[in-house]
């Protein structure tokens, strides 16, 4: 069998996740596809993503491709998680995955209305789902807070978990929005405040021709392969959030070859993708928390060291913002409140790296200017380099 090194897995990492200087892009929309999906639950890690593998990083950029020519569209999708992904692709995403999803969501919110008591039932929904599609038609753009004062309907409240320990009266209006941006009827529009926010306005969205799910995975996780492989079934199973079952159907339909690893276990590629990639220059990253390619596997033992995780990972599973050197993560780094970087090393890497690291510090700095970025999930040294 085919064996591709660790080694080898990390030069792939810096020429398909666009890392090294030398494979930086042009826009948004090229790293949003070699990287699949960007992690969107914090606002800032989609353009500190971004911009860590443009050519010339640039706030303004990215947000003409988020809310002007929307060539960048978030999408509650893989994990139930809120993704960004290139309009080109939303399709697949879509298919695959985000139909399930916003299936899901909606079954869960009607169950929630029926077991409140009031009679609110699923004619209730679509009533309250139409009026809230007036109204923000009518608008053109409108935050959640505006809707509601807007529908009547949105402002009702619910009881959720009726007789348990937990049970909660809850307003119904985030969850119908909730519901009309899983399904593709309403997409996030620009923030209130800076790029950092995530107090999004709303906007409807153009309704898009969607493939067949088999056909969908099928593409996804050859793309997929083609930017993270050589990865296993547990790596795609657990990216995706589809069952083992849809795993192996997908890496059956595209022909996937079997290749082993360096701890003796096998994953898979890309048909035709076992060639070595040429190792590209000496390289330095200062990424975001979750991070694409901090996140892309189940298991990351081929760039992160087992005993890095405490420092770098919060209580839930999230990594915090990491340092990286040639491929490894060599330690995390956090902005302090006069906006400087600040970063620490967990493994000793030489003088090469520390000078390469200190310059994309200094890079980064550049471009954030005045804005001041707090990660939604803290991890411990991000705390601590902060304090």
């Amino acid at each position: 069998m085919h064996r591709i090194s660790d080694e080898q897995r990390r030069i792939r990492l810096a020429n398909r996740h666009l890392l090294a200087p030398g494979t930086r892009a042009d826009t948004p929309v090229a790293v949003a596809d070699a990287l699949i999906a960007l992690h969107a639950t914090d606002a800032s890690t989609v353009f500190l993503s971004v911009c860590a593998r443009l050519r010339a990083p640039d706030i303004a950029t990215v947000e003409k491709s988020l809310y002007d020519d929307v060539s960048l569209v978030r999408m509650l999708s893989m994990r139930n998680t809120l993704f960004t992904v290139s309009e080109a692709l939303a399709p697949q995403i879509e298919a695959s995955n985000a139909r399930a999803v916003a299936a899901k969501e909606r079954r869960t919110f009607l169950k929630h209305l029926a077991e409140d008591g009031k009679g609110l039932d699923e004619r209730w929904l679509a009533d309250a789902e139409d009026a809230t599609l007036a109204a923000l038609t009518a608008r053109g753009t409108a935050a959640g807070s505006e809707l509601s004062a807007a529908v009547p309907a949105l402002r009702t409240k619910i009881t959720v978990f009726p007789g348990k320990k937990y049970e909660a009266v809850q307003g119904v209006a985030s969850r119908v929005i909730r519901i009309l941006a899983a399904e593709g009827r309403i997409r996030r529009d620009r923030p209130r405040g800076s790029w950092t926010s995530s107090q999004f306005r709303w906007t409807a969205a153009e309704p898009r021709t969607v493939p067949p799910t088999a056909g969908a995975q099928a593409e996804l996780a050859l793309r997929w392969l083609g930017s993270y492989g050589p990865a296993s079934e547990a790596d795609l199973k657990w990216w995706t959030g589809w069952g083992l079952g849809q795993v192996r159907t997908a890496l059956k339909a595209v022909g996937a070859e079997e290749v082993g690893l360096d701890d003796g276990s096998t994953a898979w590629v890309a048909p035709g993708d076992m060639a070595s990639d040429p190792a590209p220059e000496p390289w330095a990253a200062l990424l975001p928390a979750l991070d694409p390619s901090a996140m892309g596997w189940a298991d990351r033992g081929f760039h992160l060291p087992t005993e890095h995780r405490a420092a770098l990972f919060d209580r839930s599973g999230n990594i915090g913002p990491t340092v990286w050197w040639n491929g490894r993560i060599v330690g995390g780094w956090a902005q302090r409140a006069d906006g400087e970087p600040v970063w620490r090393l967990l493994t000793d890497a030489g003088r090469d790296a520390t000078a390469a690291i200190e310059a994309e510090a200094s890079r980064l700095a550049g471009w954030v200017g005045d804005a001041r970025i707090t990660p939604r999930f803290r991890t411990p040294l991000e705390r601590e380099l902060t304090s």
